[in-house]
């Protein structure tokens, strides 16, 4: 016997699964074996069973899968092995039924099998079984093949134990593996076991709908700004991302859209929002939407694929020519005006930039939008394209104005401070404010100020125009000319 290098547990994760041909069984998951009373009878079924598919996926990381198969079943009481599902899916959620004769096929009992074949699980099946080590040596330049027959005594994390001959061997190093059968319990790929009873007829068209996580979807817009800033094309997207650990071939596709309720304990919701989802129709090539529930529900009107592990955008929604305002805001301070390390000093604002646009039928637009980053872009003078900043949007019902962050003004500066604070009686004041604004673009602009006022308080005198926008709080529309300067003054009386 020729002695085995170090073994490892990597090296039998990694090490080639091999079963000898000449004793290799009939795999179980694709065995042809049908029941003697019923020729050409099934015992499992496949994605090549399948009639139609549906695919419902929600924006919180849960998909409804519904996978309609033509099958040929035996009577009586049998097991059916329903494969090509997602491994992700909740076996809590499933429900099964027959189309063609629902009351004479029934399911007495389900079972999930999830013990994927992999080479580690392979192995600690094969604890007190026997099995070939096979390795190549070099012999005078020569690649043979040494094969060993080798008791699996033990296995665990720090490797594996063999039993050769009456020895006990520890640490033997091998290429691969031969197996002289697949065990019954260990499957290539998820699969369902149904134990069904049928009276009726032999051919069934059966439905089998499931609950699957990793999977979900997210909206991405891309909105190019004219030059001008008063125009803009907005494109809309469908990210979707499949980890399932299956592949859903040409499936009807619908999304939804919503702050959907949930269970921790499970991925059970709403069946009503399941029925619904499923029944809808899809008419247009293109997404189209309706109202259902509390949701809105996107069915594509086409058939697509996905495959596992990826990451498929589709179109979602395309308008041109969206009327678009540019807006700088200053977000005031709700405490005193000093500068703490120069007293007299005025403290500076950053001025935001806003993008803002209704959508809505007139804006070429009009869809309710659901969640997700807006990513916008403007020509430069050139007419080459640039990122100009990104914020993400809440789902937006249509007729709503839609306000974009995008970062904040190089060349306008916001500088304020406090100018007069006086006590005029028992818990009334008076206080004065200035925010200075200098503008250095060719263009003249607009600043929206808003200023935070607390207590019971009354504008005495303002050098702009302003409105209350709220209790505790009034805005001002402050003009700035080119290359210019403004100066907004404002007083007001302030009682606690």
């Amino acid at each position: 016997m020729h002695a085995f290098s170090r073994f490892t547990a990597a090296g039998c994760l990694a090490a080639l699964l091999t079963l000898s041909p000449a004793t290799r069984p009939p795999s179980p998951e694709h065995s042809s074996t049908t029941t003697p009373d019923t020729p050409g009878a099934q015992d499992a079924t496949t994605q090549d069973d399948q009639t139609d598919l549906s695919v419902t996926v929600y924006n919180s990381d849960i998909a409804l899968v519904r996978d309609v198969r033509e099958v040929r079943l035996p009577s009586g009481t049998f097991d059916l092995r329903f494969m090509d599902i997602a491994a992700t899916v909740n076996p809590a959620t499933v429900h099964f039924r027959s189309l063609t004769e629902p009351a004479r096929l029934g399911v007495l009992e389900q079972n999930y099998e999830y013990d994927l074949l992999e080479p580690d699980k392979l192995l600690k099946k094969y604890v007190g079984r026997e099995i070939t080590l096979a390795r190549w040596r070099q012999d005078n330049g020569t690649s043979k093949l040494e094969e060993l027959k080798a008791t699996l005594v033990a296995y665990n994390s720090n490797g594996p134990i063999w039993k050769i001959g009456s020895e006990i061997v520890t640490g033997l190093h091998a290429d691969h593996y031969r197996f002289p059968e697949l065990p019954d319990n260990l499957y290539s790929r998820p699969t369902l076991i149904w134990t069904l009873g049928n009276t009726g007829t032999t051919r069934h068209l059966v439905e089998a709908s499931y609950l699957a996580g990793n999977l979900a979807w997210n909206a991405d817009y891309v909105l190019t700004v004219s030059r001008e800033n008063d125009r803009g094309d907005l494109d809309g997207w469908v990210t979707l991302k499949n980890a399932s650990g299956t592949a859903f071939k040409k499936t009807r596709l619908q999304l939804v859209a919503g702050e959907l309720n949930r269970v921790h304990q499970g991925l059970t919701a709403k069946r009503e929002v399941f029925d619904r989802a499923m029944a809808a129709a899809a008419p247009e090539s293109a997404f189209a939407q309706e109202a259902f529930s509390e949701y809105h529900l996107y069915s594509l009107g086409r058939r697509t694929s996905i495959e596992n592990n990826q990451t498929k955008q589709i179109s979602l929604l395309s308008g041109s020519g969206v009327a678009v305002r540019k807006v700088f805001v200053v977000e005031g301070r709700d405490f005193y005006y000093h500068n703490q390390q120069h007293p007299g000093s005025p403290l500076r604002d950053v001025v935001q930039t806003y993008y803002k646009f209704r959508n809505d039928e007139r804006s070429n637009l009009g869809m309710p939008m659901p969640a997700g980053v807006v990513r916008v872009y403007q020509a430069d003078s050139k007419g080459g394209v640039h990122f100009a900043g990104e914020d993400r949007i809440n789902h937006t019902p249509k007729d709503e104005e839609l306000s974009l962050h995008i970062g904040n003004a190089f060349d306008i500066v916001c500088e304020r401070k406090q100018t007069d604070f006086l006590r005029t009686g028992d818990g009334t004041y008076e206080m004065a404010f200035e925010v200075t604004l200098r503008n250095h673009k060719d263009a003249p602009i607009t600043v929206e100020v808003n200023e935070p006022i607390g207590g019971s308080w009354r504008m005495l005198n303002s050098s702009h125009r302003w409105e209350k926008t709220a209790a505790w709080a009034a805005r001002f529309a402050v003009p700035v000319a080119a290359n210019g300067t403004a100066v907004l003054s404002y007083r007001v009386r302030v009682r606690w």
